[in-house]
């Protein structure tokens, strides 16, 4: 069994894999050490984890797991991935992009994948039919965008987002609203087009924390997996156990 830890911009999420497949999942604000403890407690069988962090500095964390698993592997730009890196910079490249085109190439092997990431910041990353991730582009993500619009603005209000925008609408709520959601819904699409025409043969994967706002109104044939990120991981902790 794999213990996955993934502490990531808003949240930490947690969860133990068996076979490749995810047996408990948990997730957190700030670290818990109290629930991490119960887990480990709980899965006798857990030997090895993973850890991907953009925000702390792992050492404390990775130090509690030393002295109760067999492996505690810090993910960085170092570490043996099962796929190829093209990326030119590797060391300013984001571990939830390494984990998630990790991800779409073991769950299409053969295919060109294309990931799109919609969370905090929204990322777009094609790995080929190869293995080898060519690269991508990183956008603002929803909330960023409305955020910026009351931020920048004297006039304009801070909404809450939903799934439901108007093409066309008739208060300046709504219009902010729309404009966010339906600007990203138009971003994604063209991307996908762009990238179809460049690449036969090609799987999209959406992923993130705001998948609902937009899983169900792309017109492109998708396929949604709100637990990439921890699969990439896991398969990269299983690469380097193996």
């Amino acid at each position: 069994m794999n213990l996955i830890l993934d502490i990531g911009n808003t949240k930490i999420k947690l969860a133990v894999f068996s076979y490749g497949k995810i047996q408990f999942q948990e997730s957190m604000m700030e670290m818990n050490f109290t629930i991490l403890e119960k887990v480990i407690d709980d899965f006798p069988e857990l030997m090895n984890s993973i850890l991907s962090s953009t925000r702390i500095r792992p050492a404390e964390i990775k130090h509690f797991l030393d002295t109760r698993l067999k492996i505690c592997l810090i993910l960085d730009y170092n570490t043996p991935l099962p796929i190829k890196n093209n990326y030119k910079s590797p060391e300013s490249l984001g571990y939830d992009r390494i984990a998630n085109v990790t991800a779409a190439f073991t769950k299409f092997p053969g295919n060109n994948v294309l990931v799109i990431d919609v969370g905090t910041a929204i990322t777009y990353d094609f790995i080929s039919s190869k293995g080898e991730f060519i690269g991508g582009n990183i956008s603002p993500g929803a909330e960023m965008r409305a955020n910026s619009l009351n931020k920048y603005t004297s006039n304009l209000p801070l909404v809450n987002l939903h799934a439901n925008p108007y093409l066309l609408s008739d208060t300046t709520e709504n219009a902010l609203i729309s404009g966010v959601v339906n600007g990203i819904l138009f971003e994604i699409e063209t991307y996908i087009s762009q990238i179809s025409e460049l690449h036969s043969n090609l799987k999209v994967i959406l992923t993130g924390g705001d998948i609902n706002l937009f899983d169900k109104k792309l017109k492109k044939h998708i396929f949604v997996d709100s637990n990439l990120n921890l699969t990439g991981l896991n398969r990269i902790l299983q690469y380097n156990v193996d």
